[in-house]
């Protein structure tokens, strides 16, 4: 079973979080301040973080800030009492994978433990430099990419969601899953440009892009990869 740290300072909160983790068969570590939590994670390896925003010593988001700038890529939820679309936001561009606004049911908790860590790519996955999607070869370092041996130009984003796609292989992936981790929930993106960018990687992929086999749009759902 997965392992989670709470970074939570309200006493009353932390042992209710610990708790009920606990009960649901996580193992939990928590802590109460920020510079605390920071030291834990250099320590101890976790499947999940769940951090607050306002913490003693370092806030929430300079202590994801910190650990996604030395390379960390544990997932982070969130906890805000504040609600505000810019704390939110923030998070999101901090490097969170997820928030949730006190006050919150326990289901909710759950519900949003259970997603991050089902959509946590596999580390031998996340770590490949080089892959192949269909007709497509990509190097995911150097931003380049070639098609039947010839070279072609993609854009940035393109090779975005690439990566995110393939980090995510054989799961579906929403549209608002690629809105938040690529574009960063840009207010003027609207899930009608991933579709649009869906249909040009397609044209680089699929021998047949009006049937799909690697890029395949389930319906109401999103867009799986397949190899």
């Amino acid at each position: 079973m997965a392992h989670i740290l709470v970074i939570e300072d309200e006493p009353e909160m932390q042992r209710g979080l610990r708790d009920n983790l606990e009960f649901e068969g996580y193992t939990v570590i928590a802590v109460g301040d920020g510079k605390k939590g920071l030291e834990t994670i250099r320590e101890k390896k976790f499947d999940l973080i769940l951090l607050d925003v306002m913490l003693p010593g370092m806030s929430g988001f300079d202590l994801c800030k910190k650990i996604r700038e030395e390379g960390i890529p544990t997932p982070v939820i969130m906890l805000t009492a504040k609600g505000e679309e810019v704390d939110k936001i923030l998070g999101l561009e901090f490097g969170a994978d997820d928030y949730i606004t006190k006050p919150f049911s326990l289901r909710e908790l759950l519900a949003r433990v259970k997603a991050v860590l089902r959509r946590t790519p596999n580390e031998k996955i996340s770590t490949a430099k080089k892959i192949t999607i269909g007709l497509l070869q990509i190097d995911v370092e150097n931003y380049t990419a070639s098609k039947k041996g010839k070279s072609i130009s993609m854009t940035s984003k393109e090779f975005e969601i690439l990566r995110y796609l393939w980090q995510h292989q054989q799961q579906v992936i929403s549209r608002d899953d690629l809105l938040k981790h690529v574009w960063g929930y840009d207010e003027s993106i609207s899930s009608r440009t991933v579709d649009n960018f869906v249909v040009k990687l397609r044209k680089n992929i699929e021998k047949d892009p009006s049937h799909p086999k690697h890029i395949v749009t389930i319906h109401g759902a999103g867009y799986k990869l397949i190899p």
